[in-house]
């Protein structure tokens, strides 16, 4: 592509052609992945959409704009997700296409403010509304029946600690605003010569604004109290009982070390344990030896006859304390096939779940002696309702239980770690992230790691020192106040657009 100095961006004969320039929109989508981990270039957020923006902007047509910011989600949604590529095939293609419509709308705005020779205002208004309008690409495809909020850009800043203060401030949805934001302005710096001073007030204001919600973003302050947790890591291995009697082995290393809580991973009991007694008086022995609460995650056919739920269970001395929390969010196509009779054929494609998970109505609370822990399954870790549920409900600690064994060599282990450090920004609660395969990890409640990583590697029983918080964090008080001003925005400035085309008309 060429820049015409005050002039519209226009096109090379090389993306003359709807297939090149379509293929070059996928791959300018695909580029924002390589901020989140496992490659971790955060700082690539901050320009990676600038290439995907400036061929929306210099797209002959509104609808072809369109098209770009169609493909380039759908090239988005591939690059974030390639690790599903052995379980989904085809269908992921397939998948990234439906949702990478959602781009459709924001494409089209790119070009609309920002294409041929916009002057000052529209530079401006490019810089607040586009950002609005990925807000709301992010907002709609976070509903859980379209696959959850797994790849949302704010969550490529889990290791920056200034992102991490504006998450405590608007959750991530305040740092994708910001990363987009930056991304238009240094857009129409590199497109429109005419807007430069513009575009660098803008990106001048974002940063003297970004440092001062830093400075004044208050921060968690410690109670004073702290709890010991060991994380069990058993390792690739195959079977249930095999895995259980690992965990068990690895437990009993912590006699002794004046541990307050055990967590073991998702899907580490494979079996019922109301039909197992055995294994429960096992377990209850091994809370007495070690002289702490166990949370154990169970993902086992029900012997009341339900069938298969994903239940997290808190075991003492005497056996399951309290209630246990059933999984709220299952993973569409792992743990249940949307519309199954119509889909249902796809279980003989790829691994698709063959039959549907019990779905749990309600978020659980659990006292283990020393401390309030609330337990998230899985993927439920990237939705920020349910950790800021769980924290307004007094849970002190957060814990994920997880499991991406069956993408071990993937980038996905490292990205679903991550979350825990954005979890634990936003509702100033400290977080364990604990899997059965790795990575298990650690956060405080400011998003700061605790200890080490537990690497795909790694099969052990690691012990954390963990502070706790008191207090709640502005965005546990306010909610998701970012996504509802960027609908406020997007709609008034519909209203405004609408009256100045029907006045327009009045004077002809």
């Amino acid at each position: 592509m060429t820049v015409k100095v005050d002039g519209p961006l226009t096109a090379s004969p090389r993306l003359a052609s709807p297939w090149t320039r379509g293929a070059a929109a996928a791959a300018a989508g695909a580029l924002p992945a390589l901020a989140f981990p496992a490659p971790s270039l955060w700082w690539l957020a901050y320009v990676a959409l600038v290439p995907w923006m400036l061929l929306a902007r210099a797209a002959p047509t509104g609808r072809r704009a369109a098209l770009d910011g169609w493909l380039g989600g759908a090239g988005f949604m591939v690059a974030v997700h390639h690790w599903l590529i052995p379980s989904l095939h085809v269908f992921i293609v397939l998948i990234a296409l439906l949702l990478g419509a959602l781009w459709a709308p924001w494409g089209w705005l790119v070009r609309r403010l920002l294409g041929g020779t916009p002057g000052r205002r529209p530079v401006l208004a490019a810089v607040v509304l586009v950002p609005c309008a990925w807000l709301l690409v992010e907002l709609v495809r976070s509903w859980e029946y379209l696959g959850g909020p797994w790849g949302l850009l704010g969550a490529s800043q889990w290791q920056v600690p200034p992102a991490l203060r504006l998450a405590s401030i608007g959750g991530v949805w305040l740092v994708s605003f910001l990363v987009v934001a930056v991304n238009t302005a240094l857009a129409a710096l590199l497109a429109v010569p005419s807007c430069r001073a513009a575009a660098g007030s803008a990106l001048a204001t974002a940063a003297v604004g970004t440092t001062a919600l830093w400075a004044w973003a208050p921060v968690p302050s410690r109670s004073g109290e702290s709890v010991r947790v060991a994380v069990v890591q058993p390792g690739v291995i195959n079977g249930p009982q095999p895995r259980f009697d690992r965990g068990e082995q690895l437990t009993r290393t912590l006699a002794g070390r004046g541990v307050d809580l055990v967590v073991w991973g998702e899907s580490s009991v494979g079996f019922d344990l109301s039909a197992r007694p055995d294994l429960a008086d096992r377990l209850a022995a091994l809370s007495r030896d070690v002289g702490a609460d166990i949370l154990v995650n169970v993902d086992a056919r029900r012997e009341d006859g339900l069938g298969i739920s994903k239940t997290s269970m808190l075991i003492g001395p005497s056996g399951p304390v309290g209630p246990g929390y059933d999984k709220m969010r299952l993973v569409p196509f792992g743990e249940y096939v949307p519309a199954r009779t119509v889909l249902g054929w796809t279980t003989s494609v790829g691994r698709a779940a063959g039959e549907d998970r019990i779905r749990g109505d309600r978020q659980v609370v659990m006292d283990a002696g020393t401390v309030r822990l609330a337990p998230l399954v899985c993927f439920e870790s990237a939705f920020p309702d349910m950790s800021r549920h769980l924290a307004d409900d007094g849970a002190q600690l957060l814990v994920a239980q997880s499991s991406t064994s069956s993408f071990q060599d993937s980038w996905a282990p490292a990205q679903h770690a991550s979350l825990a450090a954005l979890r634990s920004a936003e509702t100033w609660r400290p977080m364990v992230h604990a899997t059965l395969t790795g990575v298990s990890v650690v956060h405080d409640a400011r998003g700061e790691r605790i200890g080490p990583a537990l690497g795909t590697s790694r099969g052990t029983a690691q012990v954390y020192d963990v502070p706790l918080s008191s207090g709640r964090s502005p965005y546990d008080r306010l909610g998701d106040w970012v996504p509802r001003l960027a609908v406020l925005l997007l709609t008034a400035s519909g209203v405004y657009e609408t009256a100045l085309r029907r006045s327009a008309r009045s004077r002809r």
